[in-house]
C-alpha cells in the first residue's frame, strides 16, 4: 500500500480518496470519510493552423490565412468596402464605355495627342527664338552707335578736280571728284607693275568719284590730298605717295588706301557704310 502511494504521488491530485478500516490492538477504529473537490483541467490549448483558422474565419470576403512552424501568424482581410472614384467626366467620349472596346476610336484620339503635342512644340519654338532675339538684340549697337555707321554725303558741293574730307566712323573720309584726264591716266596704268595690284575699275563705282578712308597703310597717318608725285595723296610721315585712284605707287606702305562700302542713292548723294 505504502508502495502504490508513494510510486502515485505525483498523480495524488487527480485521485479519488477512497475509506478504508483496519482493525488494530493499538487503536481503535476511527471511522471518517474524505472526499475530493472537482478537479477542473485547464483547456485543451488551440493549435493556430491554417485549417484552424479556415474554421473560424468569415464564410464570405477575401480572406489571406498565412502561417508557419517559425513565423507569426497573419490573417489579412481585404478592404473590399473602399469606394473607387469616377472618373467619367475626364474620359473621352468614345472611351466612355468600359464595355466597349477602344481600338476602333485609337487612330482619332492619337491624332488629337499628336496635334496638341505639335502645337505645343511649334508654340514653345516661337516662344524661345522671341527670347533668344531679345537677348541677341540687348548686345547690339544702340541707335545712336547705328545712325554714326552710315554718313551721307552730298557730291554737288565738291567741285571737279577737288576732294573733300569728312568724318565717319572716328576715320577721315576722302571723297574725290576726279577730272576725266585724271580718269584716263589712272586706267591706263598696268596694274601688273603696281606693288598691290588693282585696276582702277576695280576701285571705283563711277569713274568721277574716287571714295577711299584716309588712313596711310604703313602707320596709320593721314595723308595730304592733292600732292605727291602722282598728284593724288602723300604721307609725310614716311614718305609713302599715292596716285588718284588711292593706289600705292612709291614709298614704304604695303596696300592701297582702303575702298569702304557705299552706295549711290541718286546723281548727287551718296551713302557710305
Amino acid at each position: 500500500m505504502m508502495s502504490v502511494t508513494a510510486r502515485s504521488g505525483a498523480l495524488g491530485p487527480y485521485l479519488s480518496a477512497t475509506a478504508q478500516a483496519v482493525a488494530s490492538h493499538l487503536r481503535p477504529p476511527v471511522y471518517c470519510a474524505s472526499s475530493a473537490a472537482q478537479i477542473v483541467l485547464p483547456s485543451k490549448k488551440q493549435n493556430l493552423t491554417t485549417d484552424s483558422l479556415r474554421s473560424i474565419a468569415p464564410l464570405t470576403g477575401n480572406v489571406k490565412v498565412t502561417t508557419g512552424p517559425h513565423g507569426p501568424m497573419q490573417v489579412r482581410y481585404a478592404h473590399s468596402d473602399v469606394k473607387v472614384p469616377d472618373f467619367s467626366y475626364y474620359r473621352r467620349e468614345p472611351v466612355s464605355d468600359p464595355k466597349q472596346p477602344s481600338e476602333p476610336s485609337a487612330a482619332g484620339r492619337k491624332a488629337f495627342t499628336y496635334a496638341l503635342v505639335g502645337s505645343s512644340g511649334v508654340a514653345g519654338a516661337y516662344a524661345a527664338k522671341n527670347v533668344v532675339t531679345d537677348l541677341v538684340s540687348t548686345m547690339c549697337a544702340s541707335a545712336d552707335v547705328l545712325a554714326l555707321a552710315k554718313i551721307e554725303v552730298n557730291l554737288s558741293e565738291i567741285p571737279e578736280g577737288k576732294s573733300v574730307t569728312v568724318k565717319w566712323r572716328g576715320k577721315p573720309l576722302f571723297i574725290r571728284h576726279r577730272t576725266q584726264e585724271e580718269i584716263e591716266t589712272e586706267q591706263a596704268v598696268d596694274p601688273t607693275t603696281l606693288r598691290h595690284a588693282e585696276h582702277d575699275n576695280e576701285r571705283v563705282q563711277r569713274p568721277e568719284w574716287l571714295i577711299t578712308i584716309g588712313v596711310c597703310t604703313h602707320l596709320g597717318c593721314v595723308p595730304i590730298a592733292d600732292a605727291g608725285e602722282y598728284g593724288g595723296y602723300f604721307c609725310p610721315c614716311h614718305g609713302s605717295h599715292y596716285d588718284t585712284s588711292g593706289r600705292i605707287r612709291k614709298g614704304p606702305a604695303p596696300e592701297n588706301l582702303e575702298v569702304p562700302p557705299y552706295e549711290f542713292m541718286d546723281e548727287n548723294t551718296v551713302v557710305v557704310g
